[in-house]
């Protein structure tokens, strides 16, 4: 299955409560974290919801 690395550019200061759990929920809890995650439509909606605040790595 094909994996899909994430990297936590934006500050959850000043975010609201969901967009901070999503971030939780992604494995990102610090500036400049990378995670790696499978590529499902659950993690696609998660990014999208935080899409302000990450990037994906290639």
């Amino acid at each position: 299955m094909a994996t899909i690395k994430i990297k936590q550019t934006g500050s959850p200061i000043r975010r609201t409560d969901d967009q901070r759990a999503t971030l939780k929920g992604l494995g990102l809890n610090k500036m400049h974290k990378v995670s790696e995650l499978t590529d499902s439509p659950e993690v696609q909606g998660m990014i999208r919801k935080v899409r302000h605040m990450v990037e994906v790595v290639s």
